[in-house]
C-alpha cells in the first residue's frame, strides 16, 4: 500500500492533485484543505496518502498531515460514511476541531460539512467520542475535554454557536474556569469565555 508520496505538484483542481513522482503522476483525491496546504502547481510537496477500495472504485486519498489521514481513516469507519463524506468533514474542520467537536459531542459542529446532516452528524459523534473522549486535548490550548453535560461543555457549545471555533471556544472556557473557579456559573462562564477569545 502506498502510505506517502513526495514529489511535484503537476496539477490541482476543486478535489484532486497530480503528483508528479519520478515520471509517474499519481491521481490524488483530496479535501480543499489538504489541495490548499500543500502548495502551488510546481512545487515539491509530501502527501501522506490511504489507498480507498471499493467493488466498484480504486482511489489515492491524500492528506497534508498523518493526524488527518488517521481522521479520515476514522471518519470512514462509521456506517454511512464513504470517501467522499469523509473528505467534506475535513474540508470543513481542521483535525484539532474535530477532535474537539467529537470529545464535546457537538454534532452542530460536525453537521457544517456538506453533506452531513443532524443524524449522520450524531452518528458520528456517538461513534468516535470513545477512541476521542479520553483524549488529552492540553496540545491544542483546550485541556482535557469537559465531559458532557457538565457546565464547561454547556460554555464551549455556547461559544460554538457563536461561530468561535472548539479550539479556540475551549481554550476560552478552560482559561475561565481556572479564573472564576469552581462555583461560577454558566452566565459568567460564557460572559468570561467570550471577553478571552474576543482578545
Amino acid at each position: 500500500m502506498i502510505a506517502k508520496l513526495t514529489g511535484t505538484i503537476d496539477e490541482a483542481a476543486a478535489d484532486t492533485l497530480v503528483i508528479d513522482v519520478g515520471g509517474v503522476g499519481y491521481l490524488v483525491f483530496a479535501s480543499s484543505r489538504t489541495i490548499g496546504a500543500i502548495g502551488a502547481v510546481g512545487q515539491v510537496a509530501t502527501i501522506f496518502t490511504q489507498m480507498q477500495v471499493s467493488e466498484n472504485d480504486q482511489r489515492l486519498v491524500g492528506f497534508a498531515s498523518a493526524e488527518e489521514r488517521d481522521w479520515y481513516r476514522a471518519l470512514t469507519q462509521v456506517q454511512g460514511v464513504g470517501s467522499k463524506v469523509a473528505l467534506a468533514i475535513l474540508s470543513a474542520l481542521e483535525p484539532d476541531d474535530l477532535t474537539i467537536a467529537v470529545a464535546h459531542g457537538d454534532a452542530a459542529m460536525v453537521a457544517r460539512a456538506n453533506g452531513v446532516g443532524p443524524k449522520l452528524a450524531t452518528r458520528i459523534v456517538n461513534e468516535l467520542k470513545d477512541k476521542v473522549g479520553g483524549v488529552a486535548l492540553g496540545a491544542l490550548g483546550g485541556g482535557s475535554a469537559p465531559p458532557a453535560g457538565s457546565l464547561q461543555a454547556d460554555a464551549v457549545a455556547a461559544l460554538t454557536g457563536l461561530g468561535f471555533k472548539p479550539n479556540e471556544a475551549s481554550g476560552a472556557v478552560k482559561a475561565a474556569n481556572d479564573e472564576l473557579g469552581a462555583g461560577a456559573g454558566l452566565d459568567a462562564l460564557v460572559r468570561l469565555a467570550l471577553k478571552k477569545v474576543a482578545k
